[in-house]
């Protein structure tokens, strides 16, 4: 399969692709979409103000990953036969611009939106309120710290309007400490509590790609902004060794604890069976368990996205 067919696979799917190289990306939330038409909002917006559902902006800098974690939804190279792409690294004369990036990623989803419009269900004035995004969200896809400019995106998010959020899986600990700004609320996923489960849950492409996690834990502490680690967790596979987390969660010392279950959908579904994805009751136990052990108290509860917060 060529790129063309590639970039046709993430159009049908809900992506839209952006700039000249095409490795940034913009999908509209599903939670955007329920604020809309539903007025039912994400837990961030439940938890961490001032977070608008409806005028969230979830993009990704960079499609490419230095991960291929079991639990991801997203495509990976050689996922299906004959479908093969080179994700790494990202050459310099191919590199875009924050600025456009931001620009046309604002321009696209407002693109995506539009169809909102003429729905009876959602409201005008919520609507044009949508098309001007208030928080610029780097997750989506990919790992956004292998992005070279990450501070640059996050001045341009700021002159027009918006706050930050940036998922990172941990690797790019050097990126995190030159950021300059730092975004406004920064997420370290944490997937296992030791280096044997790390390997099969998140089966690193980069051999010291635990030491760069252990590196961006013990850093977490000096870094000024709002900061959550967020354990994924899957049924039976990353659950044990409580006590490796709760060692974790007391290096980071991080303002909040998502414990977040793993949901089957997308391309996991090929790589785990369905059963991996954890009750609720499991999720809650996992949180109570790791809240003795730390100290962090059980703050809330948001049982449709299957997630608990520490605080």
């Amino acid at each position: 399969m060529g790129f063309e067919a590639l970039v046709r696979l993430y159009e049908r799917q809900g992506y839209r692709l952006i700039g000249r190289s095409l490795h940034s990306a913009v999908k509209i939330c599903h939670w955007t979409k329920e604020s809309l038409r539903f007025r039912r909002v994400c837990f961030k917006e439940l938890w961490y103000p001032p977070v608008e559902s409806h005028r969230c902006l979830q993009m990704t800098p960079y499609m490419g990953c230095n991960h291929r974690c079991l639990y991801c939804w997203r495509l990976h190279p050689g996922d299906r036969p004959g479908l093969y792409w080179r994700e790494l690294p990202l050459s310099p004369d191919s590199l875009e611009e924050p600025s456009r990036i931001v620009e046309e990623a604002i321009q696209r989803r407002r693109e995506l939106l539009i169809g909102f419009k003429g729905n009876p269900k959602v409201d005008e004035r919520r609507f044009l309120e949508a098309l001007k995004p208030t928080m610029m969200t780097m997750s989506l896809s990919g790992e956004p710290t292998l992005y070279p400019d990450l501070s640059g995106l996050i001045v341009e998010a700021s002159k027009r309007g918006m706050i930050t959020f940036l998922v990172t899986n941990g690797t790019m600990p050097e990126v995190l400490e030159s950021l300059d700004p730092l975004p406004f609320q920064l997420y370290v996923s944490l997937s296992a509590p030791d280096r044997k489960t790390y390997s099969v849950i998140s089966r690193p492409l980069i051999e010291d790609s635990w030491e760069r996690l252990n590196r961006t834990i013990d850093i977490l502490p000096s870094l000024e902004t709002r900061r959550v680690i967020r354990i994924t967790v899957l049924k039976n596979l990353n659950t044990k060794n409580l006590d490796g987390y709760a060692s974790f969660v007391k290096r980071a010392d991080p303002d909040f604890v998502e414990v977040k279950a793993y949901e089957w959908v997308g391309e996991s579904q090929k790589r785990l069976p369905r059963d991996a994805m954890p009750f609720m009751e499991d999720v809650r136990s996992f949180a109570k368990a790791l809240s003795d052990l730390t100290g962090f108290e059980v703050k809330g509860e948001f049982e449709p996205s299957g997630v608990v917060l520490l605080a």
